[in-house]
């Protein structure tokens, strides 16, 4: 329900968009390395994953422009306990909303809250998974700070961002959980203007 929810309010935000002077709509995917950072310092390593999703892309000025995405990525962490090895899966939809300076030569800085909804979390070992949903909350907030480029004669764009959770994600115990992640992407704009 809460997808279903978070879908609907999308597209009537994409569809605002759509209608504003210079407004963009696109496509987007790539490559995410992820890992959960506990504050009882134990050792969780990167666990790499995906990304993939829209985004729509309009300016304000005509050197900032606010970027909202709705985006499926595959997050988590990888650590060793008792001398096995686990694979924390954590899978989202994240709506981050980007607000962007854009420079003359298609670079871009951008920064921007990001609110992710936990789609599914399961933890793999020795070939075995086990749906541990109920561990985590199912909201997570976060920041994201990047740069992207976009070739105007192209419509294709390069993105590299770093989320940085700051809600507790762990609701099964009293250690604190937060995502950290990196995120190399690769977009496409229709229309680009």
């Amino acid at each position: 329900m809460k997808l279903i929810t978070t879908t609907v309010l999308f597209v009537f935000l994409m569809a605002g968009v759509a209608t504003a002077q210079h407004a963009n709509i696109g496509i987007k995917g790539g490559l995410n390395a992820y890992t959960v950072s506990n504050d009882n310092n134990s050792d969780n390593d990167f666990k790499l994953g995906f990304n993939l999703g829209l985004l729509g892309h309009f300016h304000i000025t005509d050197q900032f422009a606010l970027q909202p995405e709705i985006v499926f990525s595959t997050q988590g962490a990888k650590f060793t306990e008792a001398g096995t090895d686990f694979n924390l899966n954590l899978n989202y939809i994240n709506i981050p909303v980007l607000l962007q300076y854009m420079f003359d030569n298609g670079f871009r800085l951008q920064a921007g809250p990001q609110v992710g909804i936990l789609a599914s979390a399961n933890l793999e070992a020795n070939n075995n998974s086990l749906d541990v949903s109920e561990d985590f909350e199912s909201l997570d907030l976060g920041l994201s700070v990047g740069f992207s480029y976009v070739n105007p004669e192209s419509n294709f764009g390069y993105d590299l961002r770093y989320n940085h959770g700051l809600s507790n994600i762990n609701a099964s115990n009293n250690v604190n959980a937060y995502n950290r992640g990196i995120q190399l992407g690769v977009f496409y704009l229709f229309n680009h203007k």
